[in-house]
């Protein structure tokens, strides 16, 4: 007892850094504070503001806002925006490129009004732009894009109305370029331009042999979805020069995947894309953009690798070879050099986001209490509470081994009903407390077995959180995508408790057990033992990516409340620019077609044919309807 003492004791807000690699994955951007809490310092400057998340939970709290919220935090958004701008002039200077970096900003990675607006707001002065790949994408792209020097790159699919817009954009002063995805989409746009009587700025966009690692190596090759061929290149070339119109082509762009882990992929997707814009101008395009599309990948789990969630090159790296690469090739054919553009959306906004949350309960794994058996007790739950009592270091794996096979048949026993529950139940005690003792065990080997691998997950305690996995992190469920989760607070304390999180849907997939290591992944996170009356705060990290849109309404948990905060350079005090009320219960069911006036007349109705029956007076009736009606307004989420 005195040891663990000891080791609490030692604990530091250092092992806390260490032990959830916080200065691996945050980019710079969070740290631990000395109180043991976690900050976020948007500005990356030595001695800058850092703003503890506690305080801003509190003040969220103060304000009337139940957890849980997501975060904006502006301040980050304009750094990184601003870093992949300054980064990219730095390799441009570097390199002596005689050509421009233009960003853009897919619409598809988060559409939020709020992200559109700040990215437009906070690039405008590097002429950072967007891009759109629909008819509602581009809608909200015209209206909010007010640099005539940005570009607007529009891809996806395109219907004569789709292709009319982006002519009026561009008739406008937008500058818009309508890329050409498919063999039919060229004829399209010379059919509506000359309707209307508008020169279009077109793109062209290649499926490029070249395939990236990772998550969405599918997104390149022969075989993707996306792009022309070199043989419907050609085709769309020569139909173009028919129609008079080959000098409305001025980039080139392709996508080679999302989340790309590896520099050389990159870089050859580069090579092999710079040929064919070298191949388009000898033909006879003056082109004069080259676009890249995304790839530029966030480093998750701070690993540096060429892991699925990681990277193995920094930015500085990244622009470098992209810039050096175009130069070189098109330098040798004596072509002007291009403006380059990246569609950098998850790279961009991924920071920005925030998602806090409390715990609402644990359910902890301990060692039961064995009540003493019966004389007439089965040969196997003796055998089985034998095992406890005679486990040792140098016989763990044989009463492993033991306690599985005789828990089976114990079950099996109890199914045909030769043993009765309360026997039952002391041989399940027994299992695992066997378990117990062989999980510690392992713990001290610095060898350990395959046949022990997952006990860390089976022992592991519950700890129920206040979210919707499906809503607020889809990709975690769906495409196995980790976030860095770690707790927020009580940093100084060694976190004495494995733990998986559970959220508060009722479904089994609704949950979280894999979670970031710089060197493979976890099966569990470490926690602290709750407190009574104290609630305790986690946050799940880079969540700005994606999880808005793709969040779903299972079992009718709505959006998250998002509070939206800017941090002062000068004196580091935060200011809740914007906040936004989740879903109430009467939101979410009628996004699935109930009118909540209709329930409440029927509901009401039912109620005073209770009255009418003597269930309930009348008085019981109005408290029964306030109740009703205070459910149908509140949030979706649990409200202490």
């Amino acid at each position: 007892m005195n040891i663990r003492r000891e080791t609490l004791e030692r604990w530091s807000v250092r092992d806390s850094v260490d032990l959830y690699g916080i200065n691996d994955w945050g980019a710079g951007y969070f740290t631990i504070n000395q109180n043991g809490e976690v900050a976020v310092t948007p500005f990356r400057e030595p001695g800058s503001p850092a703003v503890s998340l506690m305080d801003i939970v509190k003040g969220v709290k103060e304000r009337g806002m139940d957890m849980p919220v997501l975060l904006r935090i502006g301040n980050i958004l304009d750094s990184q925006i601003q870093l992949l701008h300054k980064s990219f002039a730095k390799a441009i200077q570097q390199t002596g490129y005689k050509g421009v970096y233009k960003g853009v900003y897919p619409i598809k990675v988060n559409q939020q009004q709020q992200v559109i607006e700040e990215i437009t707001k906070f690039g405008r002065e590097h002429h950072h732009g967007l891009e759109a790949g629909s008819k509602p994408e581009l809608l909200a792209a015209i209206a909010c894009l007010r640099d005539p020097e940005s570009c607007l790159i529009c891809n996806g699919y395109k219907d004569d109305e789709f292709i009319d817009l982006a002519l009026y954009a561009t008739k406008l002063g937008i500058n818009c370029f309508l890329v050409a995805e498919m063999p039919g989409e060229v004829k399209s746009i010379i059919e509506r331009s000359r309707q209307l009587g508008i020169r279009p700025n077109i793109g062209l966009r290649m499926k490029l042999s070249t395939r990236a690692g990772g998550q969405w190596t599918e997104s390149g090759g022969d075989r993707s979805v996306f792009g022309l061929n070199t043989a419907e290149l050609i085709d769309a070339v020569d139909t173009l020069r028919a129609a008079e119109m080959l000098d409305c082509v001025k980039l080139l762009h392709y996508h080679i995947g999302s989340q790309i882990p590896n520099i050389r992929d990159i870089r050859d997707g580069i090579i092999e894309a710079a040929r064919i814009y070298c191949g388009l101008v000898e033909e006879g395009a003056p082109m004069g953009y080259i676009d890249l599309g995304g790839g530029l990948a966030v480093d998750y789990d701070g690993s540096h690798t060429n892991f699925n969630l990681s990277r193995n090159y920094s930015l500085d790296e990244y622009c470098v070879d992209v810039v050096e690469t175009v130069s070189e090739i098109l330098t040798s054919k004596n072509i002007e050099h291009p403006t380059i553009i990246t569609e950098s959306g998850r790279a961009t906004v991924a920071y920005y986001s925030v998602l806090l949350f409390n715990i609402l309960d644990a359910t902890k794994f301990e060692s039961a209490k064995i009540p003493p058996l019966k004389e007439d007790a089965s040969e196997h739950t003796k055998d089985i509470v034998a095992i406890l009592n005679n486990i040792t270091p140098k016989n763990i794996q044989e009463c492993f081994h033991d306690a599985i096979y005789y828990r089976d048949e114990i079950r099996i026993l109890f199914k045909n009903g030769r043993i009765p529950f309360r026997e039952r139940a002391t041989a399940e005690s027994a299992f695992w407390n066997i378990m117990a003792a062989v999980h510690r065990e392992v713990k001290k080997m610095k060898y350990v077995p395959d046949e022990f691998e997952g006990l860390d997950a089976a022992m592991a305690d519950i700890y129920y959180a206040n979210i919707s996995v499906f809503q607020s992190l889809p990709d975690s469920w769906a495409i196995d995508q980790m976030f860095p989760i770690m707790p927020i607070h009580r940093l100084k304390e060694m976190p004495n408790r494995q733990g998986i999180l559970s959220d508060i849907t009722c479904d089994c997939d609704g949950k979280i057990d894999k979670f970031i290591d710089l060197h493979d992944e976890r099966h569990t996170l470490p926690l602290h033992e709750l407190k009574e009356d104290e609630e305790y705060y986690l946050a799940a990290f880079l969540v700005g990516a994606y999880q808005e849109t793709l969040g779903d309404l299972h079992n009718l948990l709505g959006d998250t409340n998002i509070v939206s905060v800017n941090i002062s350079r000068e004196d580091g005090r935060f200011e809740i620019v914007k906040e936004i009320e989740g879903d109430s219960v009467a939101d979410v069911l009628s996004y699935v077609e109930f009118n909540p006036k209709s329930l409440t007349d029927s509901f009401r109705a039912k109620a005073e044919q209770a009255v009418r029956e003597n269930k309930i007076t009348p008085a019981e009736r109005r408290t029964i309807m306030a109740a009703y009606e205070d459910g149908l307004r509140g949030y979706t989420y649990f409200e202490r």
